[in-house]
């Protein structure tokens, strides 16, 4: 009896071994999941620039399909004196065109009436400031050509801009500027002169106290007069 209880504990613990042995090809930890990175390829796409950089080459030709489709000739100029309204001739499509554009694309915004000369101008568009120089830069270097055979005169209240019929390349350069005439009776030397392309709707008062500050010996404001801000408006 002995003996078969010796050989049937025997077979009972050789059973349980092969219970416990691990089978080929099994995980040791079956818990445990491989993941797939997977890697994206970015894609860089260049993209054309939302404005064009601006020539003399360029210029008269972006602005003629411009004045297309931007047919705004209202603006409104805000200062600390108060607002100035403003209505731009459709005569002069190429000054108003390039008026909207620069609105639109707010450069004037925070730039100044750097000329103050009382029973003249009111003269803005310019300063000092590094970060509008840059903006200007990004904007282009383009000269408009002159536009003074409409019949409009420098009427007090109107809005005009350094442009010459004469070969005079400093009279040429200043698409970002533009001033206010403040005279009384108008300043009508300048007629041929300048190209005239809007006239003042409302503000003229706001022109009058603008004129009155105080400026230094080369007619620059001794307390800056910013203009906050230019947009269209209906």
């Amino acid at each position: 009896m002995k003996y078969f209880s010796v050989i049937f504990l025997s077979l009972l613990l050789l059973n349980c071994n092969n219970n416990t042995k691990i089978k080929k090809g099994t995980p040791i930890n079956q818990t445990k999941t491989e993941k797939k990175e997977v890697v994206k390829k970015d894609t860089v796409e260049e993209k054309e620039p939302e404005f064009p950089f601006l020539t003399d080459k360029t210029a008269m030709e972006f602005f003629l399909e411009y004045e297309k489709h931007n047919k705004e000739n209202k603006v409104r100029i805000k200062t600390d004196f108060g607002d100035i309204d403003i209505e731009l001739f459709n005569e002069t499509k190429f000054h108003r065109a390039n008026f909207i554009y620069l609105t639109k694309r707010k450069y004037f915004d925070n730039t100044q009436f750097y000329r103050v000369i009382n029973n003249f101008i009111v003269q803005g568009g310019s300063t000092d400031d590094p970060d509008i120089m840059n903006k200007r830069a990004g904007i282009g270097k383009y000269l408009l050509p002159p536009d003074t055979k409409r019949g409009f005169k420098h009427d007090r209240g109107v809005i005009s801009m350094p442009s010459s019929e004469i070969e005079n390349a400093y009279k040429l350069a200043s698409p970002y500027e533009f001033f206010i005439v403040q005279q009384e009776g108008g300043a009508h030397h300048l007629d041929g002169s300048y190209t005239i392309f809007g006239k003042v709707l409302n503000g003229m008062d706001v022109v009058d106290e603008i004129a009155k500050q105080k400026t230094d010996d080369s007619d620059w404001p001794v307390h800056n007069i910013y203009i906050k801000s230019v947009r269209v408006i209906d």
